[in-house]
């Protein structure tokens, strides 16, 4: 299979490995304590632990998106902006 295409940068890598590693975590996170029943947030409607984390994952795409398009290419502000959405996401969405 030749990947290059792709631009594979440890930019690039970092990212896709820490999505894999929010997967297994929300996987683990789920057999220790099943259930994660779906609670009713300020967005009014009912949400899983997966809904949440698809939430602040969009929800931080975004952010990033316009933190490049409006301050520049600097993104550690908005990566700290970003945990800072999921959190609140997780809390009371």
């Amino acid at each position: 299979m030749d990947l290059s295409w792709m631009a594979w940068t440890w930019q690039t890598a970092t990212f896709f490995g820490v999505i894999l590693l929010l997967l297994v975590g929300m996987t683990v996170w789920e057999w220790a304590s099943p259930g994660g029943a779906p609670r009713h947030g300020v967005l009014g409607l009912d949400t899983t632990r997966g809904d949440r984390l698809f939430i602040s994952l969009l929800g931080s795409a975004y952010i990033h998106l316009a933190w490049l398009g409006l301050v520049g290419p600097n993104l550690w502000w908005a990566l700290a902006l970003s945990i800072v959405y999921a959190i609140g996401v997780f809390r009371f969405v």
